[in-house]
């Protein structure tokens, strides 16, 4: 299962209301792609997929594909504020490896 913070809840609310029209929830997903092999994705949805894993975060609706899900099992999504900059953080136990730019990473 991945799990949200409550700060990242928070902020995917706060830029959902922003869109218009507003989507019904947020999908989660690992690519293939970047220098190490595999990149996080994050985007809005309408609708999930008829095989996606629907999770609800204090109202939240957080879509996940089945094969996403092999990576993204026991990963935790934050948002974090610091001194270099903002944004959503994954902190995923199954990771082998990142690379320098810390934005794809090896399972």
């Amino acid at each position: 299962m991945v799990q949200l913070t409550t700060v990242a809840v928070g902020k995917v609310k706060e830029i959902m209301e922003a869109q218009t029209p507003k989507p019904s929830g947020l999908r989660l997903a690992v690519v293939g792609g970047g220098c190490s092999g595999f990149s996080y994705s994050m985007a809005f949805e309408n609708k999930p997929s008829m095989l996606d894993k629907t999770y609800d975060y204090d109202g939240l609706k957080v879509f996940v594909d089945q094969a996403s899900m092999l990576y993204l099992d026991g990963a935790e999504v934050d948002y974090v504020e610091t001194l270099e900059g903002s944004g959503f953080k994954f902190n995923n136990p199954n990771t082998k490896s990142t690379c320098g730019c810390g934005s794809s990473f090896s399972a």
